[in-house]
């Protein structure tokens, strides 16, 4: 597991920066994923950021995969961020599970086990 971590980080690194697409079409992004949309500039404000924060997390685990030191602390916080996107989804009930966002919900779900697996494994002694 260990040797893989450094090719699971990257695809999930990459998988993650596809959230750029809201920061650029905040609108159609919510469209396509929950189904619904906000209104307003303040929304578009919003949605925008969330887009840019996620894409940050996934620059994280790609520089992680490149950068033991660093790959900690990249797998928690992108253990937590998408802890806390899966329950926020899931806390709506069925709303939005038949939507596009329940591939993101798996998805993210299946990096939370492997980020945490990761996390929890023994060090390996240093030579």
């Amino acid at each position: 597991m260990r040797g893989a971590i450094k090719w699971v980080m990257l695809v999930s690194g990459v998988l993650t920066c596809t959230m750029l697409y809201p920061v650029f079409a905040p609108q159609a992004m919510l469209q396509s994923s929950f189904g619904e949309t906000l209104e307003g500039p303040l929304a578009d404000v919003v949605v925008r950021n969330w887009g840019a924060l996620i894409v940050m997390v996934g620059v994280m685990l790609i520089y992680g995969a490149f950068n033991a030191a660093a790959r900690p602390m990249a797998l928690a916080a992108g253990a937590a961020s998408k802890t806390v996107f899966i329950a926020l989804v899931l806390s709506q009930g069925q709303r939005y599970l038949d939507n596009q966002v329940v591939v993101a919900v798996v998805a993210d779900s299946l990096m939370v086990i492997l980020f945490v697996v990761f996390l929890l494994l023994p060090k390996e002694p240093n030579p």
